[in-house]
């Protein structure tokens, strides 16, 4: 009866330690495998970097249009790519149509010159353009009308509310 309690352990050891054994030969035959490839040699490319145009919408001056992709390069498969792009129709013209800022609130009026101005910086180029850091814009001040006085709106509805009651 004893010796079928030892056996038994036994067993197991003998099985865990087989596995073990056949674990690590699966990982050595692995990394022997990886290591017996020949490495594949890096090509290096001649070809400069892609150098982009600025997007031309197909109709209007927003929406969906093209831009096209030039590069340098002796072996150069292609040197030449167009791409499709998009201007969003809400950003401002002015400053090119793939320059987004983020403006500040308008000054004050100057007397002047009639115009207020206020300044924006970049927030966003798209396909890396060329945008000024920051822009001034300025727009003429509208009216310059001095406040009434509220005397007069007080008498002015003062006299319709008598007249109605003489009615």
């Amino acid at each position: 009866m004893q010796s079928q309690q030892y056996v038994q352990p036994r067993r197991k050891f003998a099985a865990a330690f087989l596995a073990f054994i056949f674990i690590l030969a699966a990982v050595d035959t692995a990394e022997a495998g990886k290591k017996e490839k020949p490495e594949k040699k890096v090509k290096k490319s001649d070809c400069g970097e892609w150098q982009w145009s600025v997007c031309v919408p197909t109709s209007g001056d927003c929406g969906l249009g093209t831009r096209e992709g030039t590069r340098t390069g002796a072996e150069c498969k292609q040197t030449m790519k167009t791409q499709r792009c998009k201007i969003p129709c809400n950003w401002k013209k002015q400053f090119g149509a793939e320059c987004k800022y983020q403006f500040q609130a308008w000054g004050e009026c100057d007397l002047n010159t009639a115009l207020k101005t206020r300044t924006g910086s970049l927030k966003r180029a798209l396909h890396n353009a060329d945008c000024q850091k920051t822009v001034t814009i300025s727009k003429p001040c509208g009216k310059l009308t001095k406040p009434k006085p509220q005397e007069s709106k007080k008498k002015k509805k003062e006299g319709k509310k008598q007249e109605k009651m003489l009615d």
